[in-house]
């Protein structure tokens, strides 16, 4: 059977893709199949430097402790929003699979721990808002 040299040459763009980023062609299926997690975060007021300093102390680690892979951390450059909120992508191989790791994760004593420790002078998050994701064909791969 003759192979199409549209389908070649699509093959070829797949693995030199993966080849560039420095992943096999079964990785590289992988990533394009997770799912991303758009987190928002919003402090009590004055509470934005005691949560960034809990993410890069401990929140991160356990992230990653529970399969929860960070992406990118971000502050507004708004005026009205720089003071107070966080904004992150995180990602996991799954949907189904974020649901096991956010509960690994919520039941950690770790995590408590820190969570408790950061908090001893007054509660920090106000309101999270989150956004599930999957990355479309065409985005511009890492």
């Amino acid at each position: 059977m003759r192979t199409s040299p549209i389908l070649t040459l699509a093959g070829l763009v797949v693995g030199l893709g993966a080849f560039a980023a420095g992943l096999s062609i079964g990785e590289e299926k992988k990533m394009s199949e997770r799912v991303y997690e758009l987190r928002t975060y919003t402090t009590h007021p004055g509470r934005l430097p005691a949560l960034e300093k809990r993410f890069a102390d401990h929140t991160m680690k356990l992230f990653e402790k529970h399969g929860i892979r960070n992406e990118m951390y971000w502050v507004p450059t708004d005026e009205k929003l720089r003071e107070n909120t966080l904004i992150y992508v995180i990602s996991h191989e799954s949907e189904a699979q974020a649901a096991k790791n956010w509960d690994a994760f919520r039941a950690d004593p770790e995590w408590h721990k820190a969570r408790d420790a950061s908090e001893a002078d007054g509660k920090i998050v106000a309101g999270v808002v989150s956004v599930f994701m999957t990355r479309t064909e065409w985005s511009p791969k890492k």
